[in-house]
C-alpha cells in the first residue's frame, strides 16, 4: 500500500536521527492574511508538518488557550471554507504537509464530497476529527480515500487495549496518542505509564506514533521524544504566535533533533 505523504515525512525525520515535530495553530487566530507568514515560520524552523485548527463553537477537546484562539478566529469570521481557500492560494510556497483538525459538524455542513475535493485541491495531507469515533468514521474515510488524504485517528490512555489496537491499525499518516486524560493545555507531568502506553502502540501501529496534548516545554518534548516518533504542541505554539515569540517556537522544534539513540 502506498504511504501517505504525511507518513513519509515523519519517517524521514526518524530515519535521519530526529523526531517529528508538528505545531498546532488555530487558523485565522490573527487573521487569515497572516497564515502564509505563520506557516513559513514553522517551515523555516524545521517543523515536519503543521496541524491547522478550524474554529468551532463547541470545541469539546480543547483547553482554555485553544478555545480562546478559536473564539478570536470565529470573531474574525473564519470558516472551514475560508481556511481551505486561503491554503490553496499559498500552497505553492508552503512545502511541508498540512493537516486539518476540525470537529465533525463543520465537515457535515460543508458536504463530505466537497470537503474532500477542496482539501485535495488545497494540498491538505491529513484530517483529524476528534469527535468522530472510529466505529462511525467510514463515511468520511471513504471520501478522503479517493484523494489519498489520511484520516488520522486519536487514541486515549483510557481505551481498552483491544480498541487501542483497532484504532492504531485504522489510522493513516500517523497515530495521535493523547498524553493526558482530559482537554488540551499545558501540563507539568504526564501519566506514569505513558512510556509503556506509547511502546505498546508502536508495536501494533503500522504508522508512526505521535504524542500530543499537554506538551509545552522543550524538556517535555525531549522526554516524549525518547519513546514516541514525534510530538504535537498546540497551546504553547498559540501563545508564542500571539506574542510574536519566534525563539520559543524554534526551541521547541529544535528539541526533537537528534532524539534517536544510536544502535550499535
Amino acid at each position: 500500500m502506498t504511504k501517505h505523504v504525511l507518513q513519509r515525512a515523519i519517517e524521514s525525520q526518524v530515519e535521519n536521527g530526529n523526531r517529528a515535530f508538528v505545531p498546532y495553530m488555530m487558523a485565522g487566530d490573527r487573521g487569515l492574511d497572516r497564515l502564509k507568514e505563520e506557516l513559513l515560520l514553522f517551515q523555516k524552523a524545521g517543523a515536519t508538518a503543521v496541524e491547522l485548527g478550524i474554529p468551532f463553537s463547541d470545541p469539546v477537546a480543547d483547553g482554555p488557550t485553544i478555545q480562546a484562539a478559536g473564539k478570536r478566529a470565529l470573531e474574525n469570521g473564519i470558516t472551514l471554507k475560508h481556511v481551505l481557500q486561503e491554503v490553496r492560494k499559498i500552497r505553492a510556497d508552503v512545502q511541508i504537509p498540512l493537516v486539518i483538525m476540525t470537529y465533525l459538524n463543520p465537515v457535515l455542513q460543508y458536504g463530505l464530497r466537497e470537503f474532500a475535493q477542496d482539501c485535495h485541491e488545497s494540498g491538505i495531507s491529513g484530517v483529524i476529527v476528534p469527535d468522530l469515533p472510529l466505529e462511525e468514521s467510514d463515511f468520511l474515510h471513504d471520501e478522503l480515500r479517493v484523494f489519498s488524504i489520511a484520516l488520522i485517528q486519536l487514541v486515549t490512555l483510557t481505551s481498552p487495549v483491544d480498541r487501542m489496537e483497532r484504532i492504531a491499525k485504522a489510522s493513516e499518516g500517523f497515530l495521535y496518542a493523547v498524553t493526558v486524560t482530559g482537554i488540551t493545555g499545558a501540563k507539568e507531568t504526564f501519566h506514569e505509564n505513558l512510556a509503556d502506553h506509547v511502546a505498546m502502540l508502536k508495536k501494533v501501529s503500522p504508522v508512526p506514533v505521535l504524542t500530543g496534548f499537554g506538551i509545552s516545554t522543550p524538556a517535555q518534548v525531549r522526554e516524549l521524544s525518547h519513546y514516541a516518533d514525534g510530538v504535537i504542541v498546540g497551546s504553547k505554539i498559540i501563545e508564542a504566535l500571539q506574542e510574536n515569540d519566534e525563539q520559543t517556537i524554534t526551541e521547541l522544534i529544535d528539541a526533537v533533533k537528534g532524539r534517536v539513540e544510536m544502535k550499535g
